[in-house]
């Protein structure tokens, strides 16, 4: 199963085409070309579906639902945090 944790936008390009977003200390590309132009900003708080930003998120929800993560990963054995990275890394939907 593929889960999209909001990511916080840390930069977008000149041409609003492309973005670096953080998702929970891990930085990584995104394509804004599902959004319109002036859409997405710096700070701003977005889900991920494949590498494309599908929505923004309201920063309150987002915040809660990083929240939830943390208590999830915290319950997690060092095994299992390993194998839920591989299985992300692994999914077909990415």
């Amino acid at each position: 199963m593929c889960l999209s944790i909001p990511s916080k936008v840390v930069e977008v390009s000149e041409d609003k085409t492309m973005c670096r977003v953080d998702t929970m200390g891990v930085q990584r590309e995104a394509n804004l070309m599902m959004m319109g132009e002036d859409d997405i900003k710096v700070g701003d708080y977005v889900l991920l579906h494949i590498g494309f930003v599908m929505n923004k998120i309201d920063e309150e929800e987002a915040l809660a639902s990083m929240e939830t993560y943390k208590e999830i990963l915290a319950l997690m054995d060092e095994e299992e945090r390993r194998q839920a990275i591989i299985d992300d890394d692994n999914c077909p939907n990415r």
